[in-house]
């Protein structure tokens, strides 16, 4: 569980937690442990869903990355793409 998860389920002293975003449900955990996240879209469809069972489903858009932007991000200089 992560350290947010935990300091969630420790400022809770009853359940079902429920936290909203935007009138999105975000954050649901109830007595017996079982959780779920989400995360929303601009059009409120659901992008990535994460739960205690360990679903993970992941429909966030993808960003690619020019060198530059890799190099940047890394602090670093001088990679080079080798083919095979």
């Amino acid at each position: 569980m992560s350290l947010l998860k935990k300091k969630l389920r420790n400022s809770f002293k009853e359940f079902p937690i429920e936290l909203y975003s935007n009138n999105n449900l975000i954050y649901f955990e109830d007595k017996d442990g079982f959780w779920y996240y989400q995360e929303f879209n601009s059009n409120n469809n659901v992008i990535y869903i994460e739960n205690s069972n360990g679903l993970i489903d992941d429909d966030r858009p993808k960003k690619e990355y020019t060198i530059k932007e890799i190099e940047e991000k890394l602090g670093i200089k001088g990679i080079k793409i080798i083919k095979e």
